[in-house]
């Protein structure tokens, strides 16, 4: 049931953080990974490539910086 829950939240937002998604559904960001790579490999979600950092400071959560986003049909 969570697999179609966390569709139909990137489905509504088109694109979240990690983190958020983390906070949304109260799991661990370690136990939503497997979920998200399924649901990639499925071709409804991927993962969003961008900068390892925000800025400089290198301080920032890694969860903040990996971003998911629906795949359009």
């Amino acid at each position: 049931m969570i697999l179609r829950e966390l569709q139909t939240y990137l489905k509504d937002r088109e694109k979240a953080p990690l983190s958020e998604i983390s906070t949304h559904f109260h799991i661990e960001s370690d136990a939503l990974r497997p979920m998200l790579k399924k649901l990639a490999r499925k071709g409804r979600v991927r993962q969003v490539r961008g900068a390892s950092t925000c800025g400089d400071c290198c301080k920032c959560d890694p969860a903040l910086l990996e971003i998911y986003e629906w795949v359009k049909n």
